[in-house]
């Protein structure tokens, strides 16, 4: 009866039978380099200057309207009348910077409920 590893010592002679040894994966293969090289340099060159500079209006676009709104909205919160009362009330209440009470406060239109529930949410 044959024992398990003279099994294994069969298979692998078998396997061999070309009489060629096997050759080893190679670590690094340098032409795959050498072709990202290439494709990146062909990607690169399809990118003409007007469609960075198309996209970079669209972007500068968008910031400016974002901007743009931001400050308008700055201005309506600005127009809200609110009570010196109550910012120190919600200061108290939340311990919170004077700064914060403010804001919460004339984004609720001055209302000390509406914006106590959004400082506990």
């Amino acid at each position: 009866m044959a024992a398990e590893g003279d099994v294994d010592l069969d298979l692998e002679a078998e396997e061999n039978c070309t009489g060629k040894p096997t050759e080893k994966p190679r670590k690094h293969d340098s032409g795959a380099a050498d072709l990202e090289k290439v494709t990146d340099y062909a990607e690169e060159k399809e990118i003409s200057s007007s469609d960075l500079e198309t996209a970079m209006s669209v972007i500068g676009d968008r910031r400016s309207r974002e901007q743009k709104a931001k400050q308008e909205r700055e201005k309506e919160l600005a127009k809200v009348t609110i009570k010196k009362e109550d910012v120190e009330l919600i200061m108290g209440e939340m311990e919170i910077p004077r700064g914060v009470a403010e804001r919460s406060l004339r984004e609720h239109m001055g209302s000390v409920v509406d914006a106590l529930i959004a400082l506990t949410n």
